[in-house]
């Protein structure tokens, strides 16, 4: 089914509903809907609560329109609607964390943009269309040329910033720790899958089956797969380790995204893997932050040593957290581990050498690595006593620590999670197949089977791994005794690997702006310079055969016969009142007047008649070339 309106922004708007679009259109107003009952509670001492729900509602209305759109030209539109609404929610509290987190937020969104519009007119300029399915058609039997490429390396950085793809993952990790809980939940789980419809639409559309372009989309799945696992493992904070977390599950299915190109035309296991690992990590953030959210509105701080041991007497919400983190960890019987196999099954069926190898290698042991640090948030919030033991007796006496229609928004979620992976052959395959026509799919293959020995293996292998990470690096290196004997988590990441810090902020704000600069100078010293060389050798000044300093030959020539009136005028009839006037002078400066008023009548004379010259010559071109008769 599509839908257009014509004239709105001069291409009009085109909209388009399929499975996919269902699929996501529902799960966008399921999230929406429970961040939303959440931040009754939560929002109720905020400063701009108003501020805070007309955006989330009008960021809801741009989530919709990229999910809908049926050409990029639409999606861009709503892509930026919704990058300049949810810059909202990242500056919501106004502090000073808050407004810098924003600043790359907002910056990394603009320069995004862009470089979408750039794409988008190399494209236009190729095809002449920017419809999806046009696209597919035009691109389907022809091969990628360099200016594709170009177009879709631009519309790629575009919609992987907003995903959070390594290297403009930056924002992620600065903007969930300081934007509401219900918010962060949205950006986590709802907002970067914009940012993977665009990747899907590249690989299935503009570079179906294109082995050059599968690998690249690859490649930066699996170093953002493995880089955001890296950083939640070294985390000291809690909802900057679930943003972390995002990064990597970005890598999972981005990797699938990748896997489609690779396969195309027997990628069902990667379709169907992508589509479910995209509404399995909504779900799971969509619990995990609204969790973190509680715990944050009860204790104002989210360092993991203030926030021990919070949860120790509170099972609900330590029941609805393990499912998220069960489920994120890839666990057998939760969702998580249904699209992962899938995910991870799309991989040995490509086969391949050995850095295909090597992907699977990185593919378990960032599974490993998300149980690592999971287990870090859930046994240091939930099962570990606080090391102030006053605190944690406040910590256990707070049974009212959430209001009932709050405690639904995080176990509708969380039930959802539990029911996915019960019942994966009649809830999640089902969705999968509804939605991989999208992935231009001519048959979703044959069923797999998600808990023979192989498959829950890889699980073993991942969970063997968390187990490791947590005991000897986490507890062994990441935790030290204070002063009071207790063991407490420390930061280890050094600052230097900051990317923002080191690389984006140094290089856009002083080392370009210093280098642009230096080069512009040097190119104004360069003109000046070949203008003095070529007075000195080609332009040559003429030496005059006598300087004159004043006038022309007429005025010096009257000035010197009323020089010489003057002075017998002063001899005689004026000698009581002598004349001192210098006529050679004054005739000198009266006829530079007139010369200089002169030239300026003419430029002006000779400025109106060049733009009627080229007026009139506009008025030709535009005669001939529209073949207009009088």
């Amino acid at each position: 089914m599509r839908f257009y309106l014509p004239g709105i922004c001069g291409y009009g708007l085109s909209f388009q509903l399929d499975g996919f679009r269902v699929v996501f259109v529902t799960l966008a107003v399921l999230a929406w809907t429970m961040a939303l009952v959440a931040s009754i509670e939560y929002m109720k001492h905020d400063r701009h609560p108003g501020r805070y729900y007309f955006f989330t509602f009008v960021t809801l209305f741009a989530t919709l329109g990229v999910f809908l759109s049926a050409d990029f030209f639409t999606a861009l539109i709503f892509f930026e609607i919704m990058s300049f609404t949810s810059y909202t929610w990242v500056a919501q509290t106004e502090k000073e964390a808050a407004l810098r987190a924003a600043d790359t937020y907002l910056a990394v969104a603009v320069i995004g943009g862009l470089a979408i519009l750039m794409g988008l007119f190399l494209l236009y300029h190729m095809y002449g269309t920017l419809d999806f399915e046009e696209l597919g058609r035009l691109t389907q039997s022809t091969k990628p040329t360099a200016m594709r490429y170009a177009a879709g390396v631009c519309i790629l950085i575009g919609f992987g910033a907003k995903a959070g793809v390594f290297p403009l993952h930056i924002w992620l990790p600065k903007a969930h720790p300081v934007a509401p809980a219900p918010a962060s939940a949205l950006l986590s789980g709802m907002l970067t899958k914009c940012g993977i419809f665009g990747a899907i639409i590249l690989a299935a559309r503009l570079f179906a089956g294109d082995q050059a372009w599968g690998t690249l989309i690859l490649v930066l799945g699996a170093c953002t797969m493995f880089l955001g696992a890296l950083l939640a493992v070294f985390a000291m904070d809690l909802k900057r380790t679930l943003a972390c977390s995002s990064v990597s599950q970005i890598g999972f299915i981005t990797v699938g995204v990748g896997m489609c190109d690779l396969l195309f035309g027997e990628h069902a296991l990667a379709a169907h893997g992508t589509i479910l690992h995209m509404i399995n990590h909504s779900l799971i953030k969509l619990v995990l932050f609204l969790a973190a959210g509680e715990v944050y509105m009860n204790t104002h701080e989210l360092d993991l040593n203030k926030i021990r041991g919070f949860g120790r007497k509170k099972p609900y919400l330590a029941g609805c957290f393990l499912a998220g983190a069960l489920a994120i960890g890839g666990i057998p019987l939760f969702s998580g581990y249904i699209s992962k196999t899938l995910l991870h099954e799309s991989i040995l069926e490509y086969g391949g050498g050995g850095w295909i190898k090597f992907l699977e290698i990185v593919f378990i042991f960032s599974g490993g690595l998300t149980i690592a640090y999971m287990t870090k948030l859930f046994v240091t919030v939930f099962i570990e006593k606080n090391t102030d033991a006053a605190l944690q007796e406040r910590y256990d006496a707070n049974r009212k620590y959430m209001k009932p229609f709050t405690a639904a928004a995080i176990g509708i979620p969380a039930a959802g999670l539990l029911l996915w992976g019960w019942m994966p052959r009649r809830l999640m395959d089902m969705v999968a197949d509804f939605g991989s026509g999208f992935f231009a799919l001519a048959e979703n293959g044959e069923a797999v089977h998600y808990f023979n020995g192989e498959n829950l293996l890889g699980a073993v292998y991942s969970i063997v791994i968390g187990a490791l990470v947590y005991l000897f690096f986490i507890r062994g290196v990441l935790m030290k005794k204070n002063d009071a004997g207790a063991k407490v988590l420390v930061n280890r990441w050094p600052d230097w690997l900051d990317l923002e810090n080191t690389v984006y902020r140094p290089l856009l704000l002083r080392f370009l702006p210093c280098m642009f600069g230096f080069l512009c100078r040097i190119l104004d010293s360069l003109i000046d310079m070949a203008v003095v060389l070529l007075r000195k050798t080609i332009y040559r000044d003429t030496p005059l055969p006598r300087y004159y300093s004043e006038g022309n030959a007429f005025t010096r020539a009257l000035g010197k016969v009323l020089n010489l009136w003057r002075d017998l005028a002063n001899r005689t009839w004026r000698r009581s009142h002598p004349v001192e006037k210098d006529y050679v002078h004054l005739l000198a400066v009266k006829s530079d007047e007139i010369a200089q008023s002169n030239v300026i009548i003419t430029r002006s004379i000779s400025f109106g008649l060049f733009l009627f010259g080229v007026g009139f010559c506009l008025m030709l071109f535009y005669v001939i070339a529209g073949d207009l008769h009088f």
